[in-house]
């Protein structure tokens, strides 16, 4: 029997389907129909955003001209994980979705239990994308996963990059549900008559996403009142404007300043001196980047910017891979002797 249309249920499939307009070219009506269907994926892990998720899109894909399937990332990483992924995918078959897809991922040790799951998961994602064609990926981030990004952020001294928090669409990656809050997609499952998986480790607190969720933004709710998750998602709009605006202005600038040689590439000093600081650290990391593959630091931007601020006759600059200086009024990027670039 179909569920009966509440306001939870209306916010997820209303969220789904302005997401699903970006997917391929995002056809409805007759002209969904006189096109061969595309293939979504959800990733599902049973829990209650991602099973919300996946019951919405399975209703919203083929009034979009769409395939919905789904993929289930078992990590290995607690007992009866397998069990847990298998349930999953009954789940996913008995909402419609079509083809679903189990992938075991081996997981790593860099950077500690949450990025290497993290980084196992994604490679997983994206070989089953590979694997099964598919368009995009749906990923089930809500507002309150935005809102712990940004403080993750904050706690660590990052930049307006990782400020920024996550973006509703990221290469193949989509994130339908970031303007909802998690009681909807709770409320959602509810609803419909769907029991989602509550994963024990969102209580463990050796994770630090879990500290902040369960200790620190109910801290800054008491102290500073209501709406806290909504004010950062806010905060982290707004400097992704204003990041996509200044790194589109860093390619323009860079289009015009700089010029490549065998040795690598150059931007001439006063072409640099006149911008202000935020142009000029993203007009090293740009070059960089884009010339060496390799991803500055600020500690090391900052380095690479006294050649041209603070600048007293000091010689070339070694950092991992490539060598900075300043000569003849230009700053000249290169790789070091024993990296070639790429």
């Amino acid at each position: 029997m179909r569920p009966r249309l509440t306001p939870a249920i209306a916010d997820v499939r209303r969220a789904v389907r302005e997401a699903l307009s970006s997917v391929g070219g995002g056809a409805t009506g007759d002209r969904a129909e006189s096109r061969s269907a595309e293939l979504i994926l959800v990733a599902l892990s049973g829990g209650p955003d991602s099973l919300a998720l996946a019951a919405a899109t399975a209703f919203e894909a083929p009034r979009a001209g769409l395939r919905a399937g789904a993929v289930i990332v078992d990590h290995g990483l607690q007992e009866g994980s397998a069990e847990v992924a298998a349930r999953a995918s009954t789940q996913a078959t008995a909402l419609g979705l079509d083809p679903v897809l189990i992938r075991t991922a081996a997981v790593g040790t860099d950077g500690g239990p949450e990025a290497a799951a993290r980084t196992a998961r994604y490679r997983e994602l994206d070989a089953a994308r590979a694997e099964l064609g598919a368009d995009a990926i749906l990923l089930g981030h809500t507002l309150d996963d935005q809102a712990e990004t940004v403080l993750l952020g904050l706690a660590r001294g990052s930049g307006p990059a990782s400020l920024a928090g996550m973006r509703d669409r990221t290469g193949a990656y989509l994130r339908p549900l970031l303007g909802l809050r998690r009681e909807t997609t709770v409320q959602f499952c509810a609803d419909s008559g769907l029991e989602p998986w509550h994963d024990p480790q969102n209580d463990d607190e050796r994770f630090t996403r879990v500290r902040v969720r369960r200790d620190l933004l109910p801290m800054l709710r008491d102290a500073l009142g209501p709406g806290i998750p909504e004010a950062l998602a806010r905060t982290a709009e707004q400097l992704r404007e204003d990041s996509d605006a200044l790194d589109h202005f860093a390619e323009e600038i860079a289009e015009d300043l700089a010029e490549h040689s065998e040795a690598g590439i150059s931007l001439p000093v006063k072409g640099l001196q006149v911008q202000p600081a935020a142009l000029r650290q993203r007009l090293i990391r740009l070059v960089v980047a884009s010339e060496f593959h390799l991803s500055l630091s600020r500690a090391q931007t900052l380095e690479v910017a006294r050649l041209v601020t603070d600048w007293h006759g000091q010689g070339a600059i070694h950092l991992p891979g490539i060598k900075v200086e300043r000569q003849s009024g230009l700053l000249l990027f290169s790789a070091n002797a024993d990296r070639a670039p790429e």
